[in-house]
């Protein structure tokens, strides 16, 4: 029977076991891996690739690499194997089997850093469901296993408890935290048509886990967003109110990060936090330019976009951290990308300018009589709009502005004239 982690003060030692089968670039994603592991608190004792055409139906590896891991357990003080990739119930129960030693998938680690990681109750909720959907098939035969669960990765946030009961209660509270999350998502929606209403511009910051997107958010609008050198160390949504240099003020929204061969569980467990991005006027798509597969990076994050239904949206492509990578030397700006360090705040003001340059369209210059009753209005005219003229007349107050396009219907009653 696997043993589970009893000292949760240490960091469990793991293996690191991959199946190349030519599908993906095995180095780099057991690479990537590595450092999910060590953002859930482990320490990696040794890395198994094993080149095969498809994983064993019922180990995962063949039996030689089997034993092989088998043996290195026995021969050191191992607490955890984590497989990357996606192993089914009877693969994983073999492993543990075999091993004597805890067995993980990718899935279930990035389960668990997000359950360490999310702050809000919605951004809990979520991960709770998506933990649940996928226990609920791996909940056959491991009753003993399951009520001695110790702590250790794999085994953290709300669902461990719930695992320890029958497939009937865990059906009941799937169902409840669908509903739960289905009236938040009202709310969102809600939320959404009044930023609509209010004509509030959003700008979405899109991209691959520890890319910047929180430091960036930071530089630009003192937010004091949680920003950290881990994966997914920002896992709940964060708007703040940006000021742009033309004068508007527009609605800059952070999100989870993205990685490549994301479970699909995931995305629609974090669907309702996502549709940020699809209702964004423009998405901010944040590399890490140090690092080698950053145009990998870029691909995946440009999937994910458009898998979410958001591919014909506007998208500025920023390479960040340039500070330390001086091969981006030989990219040059070509208008939709921009080069930043937004740790050491270098390339603020061209982005900035670009933000505003790719909203231009968007926007009118208009002239307006506004009466006084309007004084309102013409408060967020001066907060949101550009304010190019403005004076106090006998009728009321003469404003000359340029507005975005969205926000032109609260003001169509006192048009004078508007110029595209």
């Amino acid at each position: 029977m696997a043993q589970y982690h009893e000292n949760l003060n240490e960091p469990e030692t793991c293996v690191l076991v991959s199946v190349d089968t030519g599908e993906f670039d095995a180095l780099t994603s057991i690479g990537e891996l590595e450092e999910l592991a060590a953002t859930a608190g482990a320490m990696v004792y040794a890395k198994l690739i094993q080149k095969r055409e498809k994983p064993d139906n019922a180990t995962y590896l063949g039996e030689g690499k089997l034993w092989e891991l088998k043996n290195i357990c026995e021969n050191n003080a191992i607490d955890l194997l984590i497989f990357d990739g996606e192993l089914t119930p009877s693969q994983q129960r073999n492993i543990e089997n075999l091993t004597d030693v805890r067995v993980i998938d990718r899935t279930m680690l990035i389960l668990d850093i997000f359950a360490l990681n999310a702050r809000t109750s919605e951004g809990k909720l979520q991960v709770e469901l998506a933990q649940l959907k996928y226990s609920l098939p791996r909940l056959g035969g491991k009753g003993t296993e399951m009520s001695r669960l110790g702590g250790g990765i794999g085994t953290r946030g709300p669902g461990e408890s719930k695992l320890e009961s029958d497939r009937r209660h865990i059906h009941r509270r799937i169902n409840a935290l669908e509903q739960q999350l289905k009236t938040l998502a009202k709310r969102r929606v809600l939320m959404r048509e009044r930023r609509k209403k209010n004509s509030v511009t959003t700008v979405a910051i899109v991209g691959y886990t520890n890319a910047g997107k929180s430091t960036l958010l930071n530089a630009l609008t003192n937010a004091g967003v949680l920003a950290e050198n881990k994966l997914f160390a920002t896992l709940d949504p964060t708007a703040r109110s940006l000021k742009l240099p033309d004068g508007r003020t527009v609605l800059l929204v952070d999100t989870v990060g993205f990685i490549s061969r994301l479970p699909h569980d995931l995305v629609e467990a974090f669907k309702s936090t996502l549709e940020e991005v699809v209702y964004a006027d423009l998405i901010l798509n944040i590399c890490d330019a140090s690092d080698p597969d950053f145009e990998e990076h870029l691909k995946v994050t440009k999937q994910v976009i458009s898998d979410l239904g958001a591919g014909d949206k506007p998208i500025l492509t920023v390479y960040n951290k340039c500070d330390k990578a001086p091969h981006l030397r030989f990219f040059g700006e070509t208008g939709n990308d921009v080069r930043i360090s937004a740790l050491q705040k270098v390339g603020l003001d061209k982005l900035l300018d670009t933000i505003c340059r790719l909203l231009e369209n968007t926007r009118r210059k208009v002239t307006l009589l506004l009466p006084y009753s309007e004084g309102a209005m013409a408060s967020r005219i001066r907060e949101e709009g550009a304010l190019l003229h403005e004076e106090y007349r006998d009728d009321g107050i003469f404003m000359e502005a340029i507005l975005d396009g969205a926000f032109l219907n609260n003001v169509k009653d006192y048009l004078i004239s508007m110029q595209n």
